[in-house]
């Protein structure tokens, strides 16, 4: 099957070590709903997360941390756990850090052409 220009622009340059932590629980690739990923990328933090991952490193798990976002943590648990629950993004606990990274497979197959819309959103200054 041919792949997409965001699925090739975004794809793992790497395969996914064996030894990775299980996927903290997220909803099935043929459970995702248009609305409720619409919904959480509602929210410009959020949408922000989702275009940083894909154009600076779609390819690895990133903690919170990493963005450089300035909320209290609690703030942050809920945005990640919102792109989690809405399928946007796959969470591994890595000791006590969750870290993220988008699902990008999962994502082109379902809603081809919305990994491009994101990437090509202009964040709110």
């Amino acid at each position: 099957m041919p792949q997409t220009a965001t699925a090739h622009r975004f794809a793992a340059p790497y395969p996914a070590p064996a030894d990775l932590p299980e996927p903290l629980p997220e909803p099935a690739r043929d459970e995702l709903r248009l609305e409720v990923v619409m919904a959480a990328l509602s929210d410009p933090l959020r949408m922000g997360v989702v275009r940083t991952l894909l154009l600076e490193s779609a390819a690895y798990d990133h903690p919170c941390g990493w963005f450089g976002i300035d909320r209290p943590k609690s703030s942050l648990t809920h945005h990640f756990r919102a792109l989690r629950d809405a399928g946007l993004i796959r969470q591994r606990q890595y000791g006590l850090e969750r870290r993220s990274h988008v699902r990008i497979d999962d994502l082109q197959t379902r809603f081809p052409g919305l990994l491009d819309l994101i990437v090509d959103w202009t964040p709110p200054e």
